[in-house]
């Protein structure tokens, strides 16, 4: 019996049995001819086609030859910084950030050539202690089903190298910092997907077991225990993969005249107090500008940080006029900040510049892009995806800003000597947040920061 021929038919029934072409909001035949004729193949739109085809790049086809070498690399105003360091496959943007605020005081104070912090110190017991909030979360939630929102929250990313300013708070403030020599970068460290793939797994698969457990009444002893057996487990692997972390350590070093220190013998968080003694005062506030949500006032989102006693990621919503005004001050006092943006919009990375329409893909395709930044957010088209440093601007006769200027940490050979230079306007569109002393900002802000929190679900946007 030949099947090919008998099932022919069966499925022209089905098709024309099944009422798809009267299904609300179908395209029929006449929408479809309406917009097929909307497509004139005429000889430029045909180059085009040609052109846009046959291209590996279609970012590269859309830059904007009008913007290039329009904005240069000097600033009239900029923090005296010396360095750039590389976070190379990892996604610890948040702690070099973090540490680089922080790192050319160091600098200046020991009058040295050049000096890092190790971030695989910090790595390690970030990875430690998200492991347990994760945990955590899951024994506070085995109550709720599989599929509530918060549950799948948890589950979708146990772990990752995901952080905001308040990571590196709560992980320095615990566990202190250390010289890059005293634990220096693996192979693991320096590449993390696989490390966090491994531990996802590993946490997943236990959580679920802990989470049956802890569904029971009486049972909080034992879900503790099989708990602190899992972070065992959890310490292992990443001993095994990046070190094991000092509790001591003896160091010394050579300043920039030559002379070599005396050796001494330090706990990573005395070494803390001595090369950032301004740190535990807790004088930093994160300030951002979310469109999308009223100003001067404080959002917290629910359970975004990485120590379960440490303090949520929290900030003060404010229009762009005020950051930028308090960023300037900031800069011209010398004191670097951590921010972070929407890097992958309009960067010409070659450059090193970020400007709008750097990439004009209205005039290669012939249609409109014109959502704005509140948009953006709201659809999830834009939001912050990396954190820099922010340590210049440059400014008209009037003292108004026309560009600025980040520190990256993907290497010399990226961007402009590791250096990003974007324009006032992109600030406007595409920056997010900004870490900054609260002695730069106004009355009116500072009043703003003693309102209670407005607290923002484990999902939110923001997140």
């Amino acid at each position: 019996m030949n099947f090919k021929f008998l099932m022919l038919p069966v499925l022209a029934f089905a098709f024309a049995g099944s009422g798809m072409a009267q299904t609300q909001g179908a395209i029929d035949s006449k929408t479809l001819n309406e917009i097929r004729s909307s497509f004139n193949p005429d000889a430029s739109t045909q180059a085009l086609q040609n052109a846009i085809t046959n291209c590996k790049s279609i970012r590269d086809l859309a830059l904007n030859r009008s913007k290039i070498g329009k904005t240069d690399h000097f600033f009239k105003y900029r923090v005296d910084v010396k360095g750039i360091t590389d976070q190379k496959s990892s996604g610890r943007c948040w702690m070099f950030t973090s540490m680089n605020t922080i790192r050319p005081n160091v600098i200046k104070d020991l009058n040295l050539s050049s000096f890092d912090f190790s971030h695989n110190y910090n790595y390690f017991w970030d990875l430690f202690e998200k492991s347990n909030l994760f945990l955590e979360n899951i024994i506070a939630t085995a109550d709720k089903d599989m599929g509530d929102r918060e549950v799948v929250q948890y589950f979708k990313s146990p772990v990752d190298d995901g952080g905001v300013w308040n990571s590196f708070f709560n992980v320095a403030k615990k566990y202190g910092v250390v010289p890059t020599e005293i634990m220096p970068e693996t192979t693991i460290s320096n590449n993390t997907g696989q490390l966090n793939r491994i531990l996802k797994e590993k946490l997943r698969g236990e959580a679920y077991k802990i989470r049956q457990l802890a569904v029971k009444k009486g049972n909080s002893k034992k879900v503790q225990a099989a708990k602190v057996e899992v972070l065992k487990d959890v310490y292992r692997i990443l001993a095994l993969s990046l070190g094991q972390p000092p509790v001591d350590f003896t160091w010394r070093y050579k300043d920039a005249d030559g002379k070599v220190s005396e050796a001494k013998k330090y706990t990573p968080l005395e070494f803390m107090n001595l090369v950032a003694p301004d740190f535990a005062k807790n004088e930093m506030v994160m300030i951002m500008n979310d469109p999308t949500r009223e100003y001067y006032k404080v959002y917290e989102i629910k359970n975004y940080r990485n120590l379960t006693e440490g303090v949520n990621w929290t900030y003060l919503n404010l229009p762009n006029d005020d950051i930028k005004a308090f960023a300037m001050a900031s800069i011209k006092n010398n004191q670097a900040m951590y921010a972070s943006c929407d890097v992958g919009k309009q960067h010409n990375r070659n450059a090193g510049v970020m400007d709008m329409n750097t990439y004009d893909y209205s005039s290669l395709f012939g249609v409109k892009f014109d959502m704005d930044k509140k948009a953006r957010v709201l659809t999830r088209q834009s939001g912050s995806s990396h954190a820099m440093t922010l340590v210049g601007v440059d400014v008209d006769e009037n003292e108004v800003p026309v560009k600025w200027e980040f520190e990256n940490s993907w290497g010399t050979s990226s961007g402009h000597n590791g250096y990003i230079s974007f324009t006032d306007e992109w600030f406007s569109e595409y920056m997010f947040r900004v870490v900054i002393n609260k002695k730069y900002l106004n009355e009116k802000a500072i009043k703003a920061l003693d309102s209670k929190p407005i607290q923002l679900p484990v999902w939110d946007y923001m997140f």
